[in-house]
């Protein structure tokens, strides 16, 4: 068969995995502390031929880590990170880390997001709260009262640069190198009644969408006419 249609479905391949995640992404623009992610393409080399065909190949994926926009709500179990920083929660596959501060207290008095993992201090410890305790108050260092006393301080990770994260859920992410408490509580904190929003830019995500849905259907075209095309040249030199 001939090379081009290989090529052309190297890159429908390609094209259907960026649709998926493009596809994602505009699903997730309403929720809490959504990271975007984003893939790259590779170029692949093939000896097969003299003139070496050009494949295309699905490269790495990349979530982003910019911040999402900061919104009022007023519920004081609402925390918003300013700064560099995530929170630590408990998962069944270890420690996950989100920027989702949307919290509640359950009735055995865990501090713990809306998917039920619990939330860490910064110790990594669980965060145990009075469920009839009386208003949580959170300081801008994550100091948390409750009742005129102490009760924990809310944990905040930071995670290195070149750390490998893996999404777990729609708003945490797994690393494969242990992240780090934040030092620097001044310029890195959280602000009490506040939410974080997805980082996902909605024009851009709509246009990207389109923009991948119609490259895919050209590129299914010209699959098509290629295979129209060879049907046509087998016909034609099998009747001579």
């Amino acid at each position: 068969m001939a090379s081009e249609l290989y090529v052309s479905l190297s890159g429908q391949k390609a094209m259907e995995t960026r649709l998926a995640t493009v596809a994602n992404n505009v699903a997730n623009m309403r929720t809490g502390g959504f990271r975007a992610e984003t893939v790259n393409f590779d170029t692949v080399l093939s000896d097969y031929r003299a003139d070496r065909v050009n494949f295309a190949a699905v490269g790495e994926m990349h979530i982003d880590r910019s911040a999402g926009p900061i919104e009022l709500t007023g519920n004081p179990l609402d925390v918003a990170i300013f700064g560099d920083g995530w929170f630590g929660v408990e998962t069944p596959s270890g420690v996950a880390y989100t920027r989702d501060g949307r919290f509640s207290i359950s009735p055995e008095g865990d501090l713990r997001t809306l998917t039920g993992y619990g939330v860490m201090d910064e110790g990594g410890a669980p965060i145990q709260l009075e469920p009839a305790g009386g208003e949580v108050i959170i300081g801008a260092d994550g100091t948390m009262t409750q009742g005129g006393r102490q009760v924990g301080v809310l944990g905040l990770f930071t995670i290195a640069a070149d750390a490998d994260l893996t999404r777990y859920g729609d708003t945490a992410v797994l690393t494969d190198v242990q992240a780090e408490p934040v030092v620097d509580r001044l310029a890195n904190g959280v602000r009490q009644g506040y939410r974080e929003g997805s980082n996902v830019n909605a024009i851009q995500a709509i246009s990207e969408l389109i923009e991948v849905q119609r490259a895919f259907d050209h590129s299914t075209t010209a699959v098509a006419d290629r295979e129209e095309t060879l049907q046509r040249a087998v016909r034609t030199l099998g009747a001579e």
